[in-house]
């Protein structure tokens, strides 16, 4: 078992896999990451490129992973930073082309700096190129380059590719579908998120800043070996009704509301949890009565996380529930059916109910096809996040409601029998909310 969590025999059944769906005349290439500068001569904090990853499990940039099916000499070959005591001693160290083959299980590995000469010739004779056209424009350039050189020989015999084809349709699908080692890292994730979220709540109280209690949620993570999967959102008061708040420097007044929006990730794979929680533990009659309504709306979403069932009835379900809900407090006028079909709802719940999560938080995967929700699988991961945001500014309801904002949101595993939620163990209704915070 590599640091990964994962053998090194399980990502060599995932590169077969693929290049059995790409068929023998195919060639598929996979670009690492790209180190961005942060500030002049510093870097942001790498992280590799998933396909890459799932694919292999090496975490150093400046490499490229080439599948080549049916090929006598070796199938799957890695371009990687050859070793440098000089580099290694400032940077750390490096796996090398032999690093690749004897941790990485590669049937060949060659230096980066050789892709320019070996890659042409790799190409030649394959009629199909799978890669992710449009995502890194400096390779499309080097690899339209390659192409060129082969097109370049075809006078003398060469032949070079004449099909283009996304990667994603084929690497996607797999991805998608969560495997018992990947399952364990995604537990594992779930479990380190939920011990931050708690942190988080024990550290609440009148005047706490957001971005302390940001430092709590993170420390955790970081205690873990864990690191943000997504940048931790902490919106106090009317800060909840910002979906992607990222300041996390206001100061949270006695009777707020706190939205916190933070999952670890772990060996790659993500978490990503929403809770809302009064900053004095405990809720006012309106805050009450908007998170259970929510949780009305979640469980009720939760309900349809079954195999077979479309993807889409779990947001059709959230909905209608709080839409009816909205009704019955004031905050829409009208029928249920009129409400829904036009869409006045989206006032306070402008997002889907989820997404799928894995080696992303908003991980790959088609959601529908030919039109149609997809059905969902065993084996599939994704969250159930209703919400509700009352702006501050918005004079049609009643102050009382507004600056509210609540979202809750788990991660949601398909079985063959039902779902099982990875984040079940962290409290999520009001009571158990009250109920956790009294104890702290």
């Amino acid at each position: 078992m590599t640091r990964t969590g994962i053998s090194a025999q399980t990502y060599a059944r995932r590169r077969r896999q693929l290049m059995r769906m790409a068929g023998d005349d195919a060639i598929v290439i996979i670009p690492s990451a790209p180190e961005r500068i942060r500030s002049r001569d510093t870097h942001y904090p790498y992280r590799q490129d998933s396909d890459l990853w799932y694919l292999t499990g090496f975490p150093e940039p400046e490499a490229v992973l080439v599948l080549i099916p049916g090929r006598r000499h070796g199938e799957a070959l890695l371009f990687c930073r050859e070793r440098d005591p000089e580099r290694e001693g400032w940077d750390g160290p490096r796996s090398g082309p032999e690093g690749a083959v004897e941790t990485y299980g590669m049937d060949d590995a060659y230096p980066i700096d050789d892709l320019d000469e070996i890659l042409p010739g790799l190409l030649e004779g394959r009629t199909r190129v799978y890669y992710h056209f449009g995502r890194d424009t400096d390779f499309d350039l080097k690899l339209i380059g390659w192409l060129n050189r082969v097109r370049a020989q075809m006078r003398m015999g060469a032949q070079p590719p004449h099909e283009f084809l996304e990667l994603g349709h084929l690497l996607d699908e797999m991805r998608l579908f969560k495997d018992r080692d990947e399952l364990k890292l995604m537990q594992r994730a779930a479990d380190i998120s939920i011990e931050a979220h708690r942190a988080a709540m024990r550290a609440a109280k009148p005047g706490v800043h957001e971005y302390e209690l940001q430092a709590e949620i993170e420390c955790v993570f970081r205690r873990h070996d864990a690191e943000p999967a997504y940048g931790s959102i902490v919106g106090a008061g009317d800060n909840a009704c910002v979906l992607h708040y990222r300041a996390n420097n206001a100061q949270a007044k006695d009777g707020a509301l706190v939205l916190i929006d933070a999952g670890a990730e772990y060996r790659g794979y993500a978490a990503d949890i929403t809770r809302t929680f009064p900053v004095n533990g405990r809720f006012s009659k309106e805050q009450r009565a908007l998170h259970d309504l929510v949780g009305d709306a979640q469980r009720a979403a939760q309900a349809q996380a079954q195999p077979g069932v479309p993807y889409e009835a779990g947001h059709r379900a959230a909905v209608e529930t709080l839409t009816e809900g909205l009704l019955k407090l004031g905050l829409l006028k009208g029928g249920l059916e009129k409400n829904v079909a036009e869409g006045t709802y989206k006032r306070f719940y402008r997002h889907k109910t989820g997404h799928w999560l894995g080696l992303d938080v908003h991980d790959v995967g088609e959601y529908r096809f030919d039109g149609d929700s997809r059905l969902l699988e065993p084996g599939m991961v994704f969250t159930i996040e209703p919400g509700l945001y009352v702006s501050v500014d918005d004079r049609t309801v009643h102050e009382k409601w507004r600056g509210i904002g609540i979202r809750t949101e788990d991660d949601i595993l398909v079985t063959k029998d039902g779902h099982k939620v990875l984040t079940d163990k962290l409290a999520r209704s009001a009571d158990e909310i009250e109920a956790f915070m009294a104890g702290r």
